[in-house]
């Protein structure tokens, strides 16, 4: 689905989106259109819209599960933990702007430790806009729909200042046996999780516990969160409400040229370490890796 609304455009501009959307009120037009068309009908948007205004919203695959873009309006597109909002003008923080600084985020690069350090007396009133202390998590399952399938593995390293600090790892017995594809994927195999596999009903709670109230951050974090609520359900748990972070959108926000944003794609494109993928410490480590150079990038640019 994708939404265009357009504000003191010119006529034949209007016309010419009608050929591709159907316009169920002045200057707005809906319609489904492939990824290819909707690019070339923005840039037309964008080219022929002179000193009007465009907006157009999208479904997309992130954690939103929606993007947008804008032309020529009033509002600012900002990144907020990894989610994209509109920031609505404001006089006195315009004015304000050239004395702000930017908040100050802690504890990833030795060289954006640097920075931060030095804008740290200036940035006290404003705090840290990521939290210095969080949890990140990983869960292996034997499928990609949390009502169908089975957590077998679970993960999550507590962080402080850019560093690991406390980890828990823990392997979880099925109910049904392993699909070979999963046994490919993560070197498991259903005689390991007999032997070294735990109940879920004994995992989760220590997992949960595990978490406390930190922010929890993780790579396509809803992914995570479907499975645990529906573990939760199936073990009479009240699932977690922590704060939680999507390195994913966060590095859509950051690398939109990125050939696709899975963990390894994102991995091989800053070259950093990643053993042994598709376990959950492992892939931990690697979400942790990712985030300082995300977040290192995004203290370069702003």
């Amino acid at each position: 689905m994708v939404v265009i609304s357009l504000t003191d455009c010119p006529p034949a501009l209007r016309g010419g989106l009608s050929r591709w959307l159907l316009e169920i009120d002045t200057g707005v037009y809906v319609g489904q259109l492939s990824q290819r068309v909707r690019e070339e009908l923005w840039q037309m948007v964008t080219k022929h819209v002179k000193t009007g205004r465009a907006v157009m919203v999208f479904r997309a695959r992130n954690e939103q599960r929606m993007d947008f873009r804008i032309h020529n309006a009033a509002w600012e597109p900002i990144d907020f933990d990894g989610l994209k909002l509109m920031l609505r003008p404001n006089t006195r923080r315009q004015q304000n702007k050239v004395m702000q600084t930017a908040p100050d985020k802690q504890g990833y690069s030795m060289a954006a430790k640097m920075r931060m350090a030095k804008r740290a007396n200036k940035a006290k009133a404003k705090g840290s806009a990521f939290p210095h202390q969080f949890v990140i998590i990983d869960l292996e399952t034997t499928g990609l729909k949390a009502k169908n399938h089975e957590i077998i593995e679970l993960g999550a390293t507590k962080v402080r200042d850019g560093e690991e600090t406390a980890s828990f790892q823990a392997l979880v017995c099925p109910v049904h046996p392993l699909p070979q594809v999963i046994v490919d994927l993560t070197g498991l195999s259903d005689d390991v999780l007999r032997a070294q596999g735990r109940p879920l009903a004994d995992a989760l709670p220590a997992f949960l516990a595990f978490l406390e109230d930190l922010p929890v951050v993780s790579h396509h974090i809803a992914f995570d969160l479907d499975f645990l609520m529906q573990a939760c359900a199936k073990t009479g748990l009240s699932p977690p409400n922590n704060r939680r972070i999507d390195t994913l959108a966060l590095a859509q926000r950051i690398i939109p040229d990125a050939k696709n944003y899975r963990l390894k794609t994102l991995m091989d494109h800053f070259s950093l370490p990643y053993p042994n993928p598709h376990r959950s410490l492992n892939d931990c480590r690697a979400t942790l890796l990712l985030l300082n150079k995300l977040i290192e990038i995004r203290d370069d640019r702003f």
